[in-house]
């Protein structure tokens, strides 16, 4: 496995870590349908939320533009499929954490609501 592999594998195994520990329960980590995928589907109260881990061994990323808009258009497909698959009456919530830093040094930020589904129109316009 490359290197970023691995650093993104260990990103995401402390973003779950930090998620359990604020009291999230994991349903899904690296959940596919087709070429999408979802990092983690986590459930805390009537909200089903879907977790995008960003891992940076520094801190020079933007929160507001590190996920592009086609990015979020495939996180929220594939939240919609998955939805669609497991008629869960619960609210979608679509959040970010950074992992920045090195294993012996680390910060982690979570972005609860970091976006929302964009609505798509139907028909005629």
């Amino acid at each position: 496995m490359a290197r970023h592999n691995d650093y993104g594998k260990w990103g995401e195994d402390r973003a779950v870590e930090f998620l359990v520990g604020k009291g999230f329960a994991i349903v899904e980590r690296n959940w596919r349908v087709g070429h999408y995928e979802l990092d983690i589907i986590a459930m805390k109260g009537n909200r089903i939320v879907f977790v995008e881990v960003k891992s940076r061994l520094h801190p020079d990323y933007d929160p507001e533009t590190d996920i592009s808009p086609a990015k979020r258009s495939r996180i929220i497909s594939a939240a919609n499929a998955y939805l669609r698959g497991s008629n869960l009456p619960h609210e979608p919530q679509f959040d970010v954490i950074y992992i920045v830093g090195y294993p012996d040094s680390f910060n982690v930020e979570h972005i609860p609501d970091a976006f929302f589904p964009t609505l798509k129109r139907y028909g005629r316009r």
